[in-house]
């Protein structure tokens, strides 16, 4: 199963019920009877397409349940800060224990277990068996009881002392769990107490229950409230960290400290994810506020590869010329926004836009019926670019502004396993192929906008491979990211404009990012202009984005297309320039081969 059976229905059962925050039973666990009589019933648990089996020990009124202990079976791997689990039960006091065993400690929860408040029917089945059943919610529950062993086991111990053996437990018509086997044996003598006399740290089961689920859930801590603005001293000339050339550099870079370039607007870190099996899913979440920044600007957190002999390091650590230049018809440079034999353009994981001045202008304006937030929040999943998440990563953010005091950030990546052990296969991960980058990251460094679209397309080269570890290729998707700008009514930011994407020459896609539900956020942006006709600017549609929110990458199937070399370009009808202003794109793309 992909996660313990037996814990999801319990505290499932728990927040039904209205029980998680139940008094717990001051009393110790009463000592075991002196009777030599010991049973272990087995039960496989059905669920989600695998089955797995849970053991109940039974000696002198008191029993032990736990599924098969994980670290009995070496051969498998489980999840970092898995949580082994056992529950007890002393009938004599009619108590419950749930004893979650952590590498910092133990830690319980209990109730009383013939506390419940369910309305039961029953059937009789035969002379040794009788049918229970229940209601929660929409589900019927069935549970079979059994009187031939003389005495009450059941591994479902949220719903109560049913008398007997439970022998099949029936959700929704689906057997979920049924008894396999009874063995006999005999108490030990040596340890006549089934229940440990220190269970450790006693918790409510609310809180034992978020207990385990933080442990479970791998946060990695990237930012924490950092500064993005404009006035850091940053020359990329004197970057403390390049040291002998350029050969090399990104390996040089210090781990775990954040540094700001581009005059503070880009902040970067190396942080180490070490590998993560394929199962789990990973998001990012990202808090950030105005610490004096008025307006909405772009934002980016990406991943710098470098696995190529150059990369965007170059562009940092000297300026963006450094970087593989494309040149547009009319001559303009633009700086590594394409990726080539030798270099990869940074991967965003996120594009976000900051709204106007949430929490630093909270105070400014007052309307009725409007409570500002204190902050924006995105989180959304990047499961799809793990590949670029192992081991050492070099993750930026940026916030494109002029400002002194701009904004901050807080940034955490976080896994959350999708099953409690792991195969070597679960490693293998897909090949991300980085395409194309016009976010420009590095503008105040120099680096262009993305105005080519004016005159040209982007076009770049890329080979697919034969083979992704060592099978053929099944799937290959490109992961595409695109937002319009242009600030004024003619612009391109809120004009829709159709994105073409060709392969090879012939058009496949066709693409118009549109948000039409900027009104909605309006709470995140507290100096947004508010116009004569009731409109505020925060509300107006735009070109993929709005201010406060994330912008949702779109997927496009190429599955099917061959190994070898490919040509992949975009095209936009991108507005002309209207005085000093100007509309550009931010687009950026990944191919993604299973």
């Amino acid at each position: 199963m992909t996660a313990s059976y037996r814990t999801a229905v319990r505290f499932l059962f728990l927040a039904i019920m209205g029980l998680a925050s139940i008094t717990l039973r001051a009393q110790a666990p009463a000592k075991s009877s002196s009777s030599s009589k010991a049973s272990t019933y087995i039960y496989n648990v059905m669920g989600y397409g695998d089955t797995t089996v849970c053991r109940v020990y039974s000696c002198g009124g008191q029993q032990m349940i736990r599924n098969i202990d994980p670290r009995q079976t070496p051969d498998k791997h489980y999840v970092a800060n898995y949580v082994f689990e056992v529950d007890y039960v002393d009938r004599a006091t009619d108590s419950v224990y749930y004893l979650l065993d952590c590498t910092d400690g133990k830690y319980y929860t209990s109730w009383t277990l013939s506390n419940s408040n369910l309305q039961w029917d029953t059937q009789v089945v035969d002379k040794n068996i009788t049918r229970y059943i229940t209601h929660i919610n929409s589900n019927r529950m069935e549970f079979e009881m059994s009187s031939q062993y003389g005495e009450d086991v059941t591994p479902l111990l949220s719903y109560g002392n049913l008398p007997g053996v439970l022998v099949r437990f029936t959700r929704n018509g689906n057997v979920t769990m049924e008894l396999e086997e009874v063995k006999k044996g005999k108490a030990d003598k040596k340890s006549p107490s089934v229940i440990p006399s220190n269970m450790g740290k006693r918790m409510t089961s609310r809180e034992i229950s978020n207990l385990k689920k933080q442990k479970l859930v791998l946060t990695q801590r990237i930012f924490d409230n950092d500064q993005i603005h404009w006035g850091a001293n940053t020359d990329h000339n004197e970057a403390v960290w390049k040291r002998n050339g350029l050969e090399g550099s990104h390996e040089r870079f210090p781990k775990d400290t954040t540094i700001h370039f581009a005059g503070g607007t880009l902040i970067l870190k190396r942080v180490n994810f070490g590998m993560l099996p394929n199962h789990y899913q990973l998001f990012a979440e990202l808090h950030q506020q105005s610490n004096g920044d008025a307006y909405d600007r772009t934002g980016s957190i990406f991943v710098i590869p470098t696995s190529k002999a150059h990369t965007f390091f170059e562009g940092i650590a000297f300026n963006p010329d450094s970087l593989p230049i494309l040149y547009s018809k009319n001559g303009e440079r633009f700086q590594g926004v394409v990726s080539t034999d030798n270099y990869d353009v940074p991967v965003e994981l996120v594009r976000f836009f900051t709204p106007f001045g949430v929490n630093h202008f909270n105070s400014r304006v007052q309307l009725d019926g409007l409570e500002w937030e204190d902050e924006a929040y995105y989180k959304q999943e990047i499961t799809d670019l793990a590949a670029l998440l192992q081991e050492d990563v070099w993750i930026g953010a940026f916030i494109g502004n002029y400002d002194g005091g701009g904004h901050k950030v807080t940034l955490d990546i976080k896994a959350y396993p999708g099953a409690e052990t792991w195969e070597e296969k679960d490693l293998e991960k897909p090949v991300i192929l980085p395409l194309f980058n016009t976010c420009n990251v590095l503008e105040m460094a120099g680096q262009n906008y993305g105005k080519i679209f004016g005159t040209d397309s982007i076009k770049v080269t890329v080979t697919i491979p034969e083979t992704v570890n060592g099978r053929a290729v099944k799937r290959i998707r490109l992961r595409y990211i695109s937002t319009g700008h242009g600030g004024w009514g003619g612009g391109d930011e809120f004009n829709p404009k159709e994105n073409e994407i060709f392969v090879d020459g012939k058009k496949r896609f066709t693409h118009t990012p549109w948000r039409g539900d900027c009104g909605t956020f309006r709470k995140f942006n507290p100096v947004s202009g508010n116009f004569w006709n009731g409109i505020s600017s925060s509300d107006y549609s735009r070109s993929g984005w709005c201010p406060g929110t994330a912008t949702q990458p779109v997927y496009f199937d190429l599955t099917g297309l061959p190994a070898g070399k490919h040509t992949i370009s975009v095209a936009i009808p991108m507005g002309e320039d209207e005085g000093g202003s100007f509309s550009h794109w931010c687009v950026s793309g990944v191919l993604i081969v299973e």
